[in-house]
């Protein structure tokens, strides 16, 4: 299918893909509303500022099913036409959330005339025990009408966008769907299922395996060992792959997957805009990223999160077989963070979290989504519950956005840049973050918590490499050492360290605006980036300068043995 470039759309680089609006590149600075928030206009109308003062360029929202379909073949549209021109009135992008068939691995969101009708619409049922079967709140995706009921309302709801709103671009992505998969149970159990579960494992599935085995992800090596061992790759689903829970999992996905695609593809047709689904993930291999036992954020068998949904460890099985989705995209409360980033970078795919934490623990971790792994943007949840002054976000987003160019840029040039944080050391003084270490241009460039004479505080920014020994930092609380790695080098310098400030936002000129040296470089051993308030823990001399603009260039120098005299 021919897109034009004049509508949003994914363009190729050099690393992955970016998004592209209006015909230019653009990063999304995103948040996710409430669940409901997006569907009423009224309630919007005391929200949009506010957005806008939170330095939100990117507002994810809801259109739900029951909505604009509340008796079929009849749509409503009305309030979702408010609510976009109330978007484009206040110059913010919508990523609207399709809420059709499945919202949090649970059917709330169908209308009445499905929830209803449960001979034309069968429910799931999840196998309880002794036998007995469990009606689930939950569409079964083993027969036909529910998807194509929700195919046609999905395509119904693109083309009139694409009416309303193709000349202006406020909508620039939908997520088809919101975490996909089956709760209470690794798979259906109700009679279609099974009758598909005891049927030989489709041909597609097997040749994809077998022949892209190099190319899985790790994640889904992991299930497959009875697979590999196989003398013969044909049978049921059980004599293929093992009877387990993982096998469960597989069996849904690869229907989930091809349910989805049929009502991804239904809308691509009507209005091609990038099209992506999200993913409430496992805990499979991950220490997690705080101290939140694992069952709060669902468990790690499937089933206690949604059995099918697209995580890593059948990942491969949604990009092959859900071809009209662009990209699978991880929600990230409890996971890892960096280790959910490379994850879903898989295939070099582009990255985008829908959902995270809006807390600042959460905003400091965007940092390494932009800078490591060329995020085309990060969404933290519940937004419009949060006010702009006291929200974490605002300072994150606000020098994001100044420097937007920059990192857009960055992000086409394979190994530019790099994305870190560091939290608050622990109540026994330790420090969980360590330094991150980058070879650049003959260089060994040490990122680390900045100095100051009392308690550290916490930090985040990235470091871009601008070519041979010249560095742009953004961000506070941390500071750059550099060493030269050539064997012959006798010293490390700093020839040159400026705070720059944005001259130019849309073509990302800077200018300088002081030049550091002396206690803002502990006398040219570190370039410093303080926080806004450094601790002196004391010391009678205020020689560490709180932050102000957060952006400064440093070049660094090496001298030679040869010239060494």
């Amino acid at each position: 299918m021919l897109v034009s470039t004049q509508i949003p759309h994914l363009r190729k680089t050099d690393t992955g893909q970016q998004l592209v609006v209006n015909g230019r590149p653009f990063l999304s600075l995103a948040a996710e509303l409430q669940n409901s928030s997006l569907t009423s206009a009224e309630y919007m109308d005391t929200v949009w500022q506010k957005l806008v003062d939170t330095n939100i360029n990117t507002v994810l929202g809801c259109v739900t099913w029951e909505d604009i379909e509340p008796v079929e073949d009849q749509f409503n549209f009305s309030e979702l036409d408010k609510v976009i021109l109330g978007a484009r009135k206040h110059g913010l992008h919508l990523v609207l959330l399709w809420f059709g068939s499945f919202k949090n691995g649970i059917s709330t969101y169908v209308p009445p005339w499905v929830k209803t009708n449960t001979k034309r619409f069968p429910r799931a049922k999840l196998r309880k025990a002794g036998g007995l079967l469990q009606t689930g709140d939950v569409l079964s995706i083993f027969h036909e009408a529910g998807c194509q009921a929700d195919s046609k309302a999905f395509s119904t709801l693109l083309s009139h966008i694409k009416d309303l709103d193709e000349a202006h671009s406020t909508v620039i992505m939908v997520q088809v769907e919101n975490e996909t998969g089956l709760l209470g149970d690794s798979r259906d159990g109700s009679a279609s299922a099974e009758k598909h579960f005891n049927e030989p494992v489709p041909e597609d599935l097997v040749q994809f395996l077998a022949q892209d085995w190099e190319a899985l992800h790790v994640d889904l090596k992991s299930n497959l060992d009875h697979f590999k061992t196989q003398d013969s790759s044909r049978g049921t689903w059980e004599q293929v792959f093992g009877k387990n829970p993982h096998t469960d999992e597989l069996f849904m996905a690869y229907h989930y997957a091809r349910y989805l695609n049929k009502v991804a593809s239904a809308g691509k047709e009507a209005y091609p805009l990038p099209l992506y689904t999200n993913v409430w993930q496992n805990y499979v291999g991950d220490d997690g990223d705080n101290d939140f036992p694992v069952v709060v954020g669902g468990g790690g068998a499937p089933g206690d999160y949604p059995s099918g949904g697209g995580t890593s460890n059948v990942l491969d099985i949604w990009q092959q077989f859900a071809p009209s989705l662009d990209f699978i995209a991880p929600d990230v409360y409890l996971n890892d963070y960096a280790s959910s980033c490379r994850k879903y970078r898989h295939r070099n795919q582009p990255l985008f979290i829908p959902e995270q934490r809006r807390d600042e623990y959460g905003a400091r971790r965007i940092w390494t989504a932009y800078g490591s792994y060329q995020a085309i943007g990060v969404s933290p949840f519940g937004i419009d519950t949060l006010e702009p002054d006291t929200n974490p976000f605002t300072r994150h987003y606000g020098l994001l956005n100044s420097v937007s160019r920059i990192v857009l840029d960055a992000q086409t040039r394979p190994n530019a840049s790099v994305g870190f944080f560091f939290d608050e050391l622990a109540a026994d003084g330790s420090d969980s973050c360590k330094p991150v270490v980058k070879h650049w241009g003959g260089y060994e460039i040490t990122i680390e918590r900045c100095f100051v004479f009392g308690k550290a505080g916490p930090g985040a920014g990235m470091v871009i490499h601008l070519g041979g020994p010249r560095f742009l930092l953004i961000g506070w609380g941390f500071q750059v050492r550099a060493r030269s790695l050539s064997s012959s080098s006798t010293f490390t310098g700093f020839l040159r360290f400026e705070e720059q400030t944005v001259s130019d936002k849309e073509s990302g000129e800077l200018r300088t605006l002081r030049v550091l040296n002396g206690d803002e470089t502990r006398s040219g051993i570190f370039a410093m980036m303080p926080n806004e308030d450094p601790d002196y823990g004391g010391f009678p001399i205020c020689v560490t300068i709180p932050a102000r603009t957060m952006i400064a260039k440093l070049e660094v120098y090496s001298v030679e043995a040869a010239d060494d005299v």
